[in-house]
């Protein structure tokens, strides 16, 4: 199960993930991305609560990195080691902005 909580400042969106980011779950992200990053210059991924992430996760993070090399910055923002660790396992770590 993933919770996605949006919050919107102007040009600037704060996407707060909660649970887990897998196969599962992945098209739900895919569609809260998809209908909020028109405006978007600066996405920012909140993984203070996302327990786990899959490759279908990756997925998604990468094409939201993509769009937003067009039109701006995205980073992600308390990654836990898990997540962490993945990241730097898939070289994640060295395409994403991790804060």
């Amino acid at each position: 199960m993933l919770e996605i909580q949006k919050k919107q400042n102007s040009n600037a969106l704060v996407l707060a993930l909660q649970g887990r980011l897998d196969t599962t779950t992945a098209p739900q992200l895919e569609e809260t991305l998809k209908d909020s990053l028109d405006s978007v210059t600066e996405l920012t991924l909140d993984f203070a609560d996302l327990q786990y992430i899959s490759s279908a996760g990756l997925r998604v993070l990468l094409a939201a990195q993509k769009t937003m090399n067009k039109q701006g910055s995205m980073k992600l923002c308390h990654v836990n080691s898990d997540i962490m660790e993945v990241l730097e396992i898939t070289g994640f770590a060295d395409i994403l902005t991790i804060e």
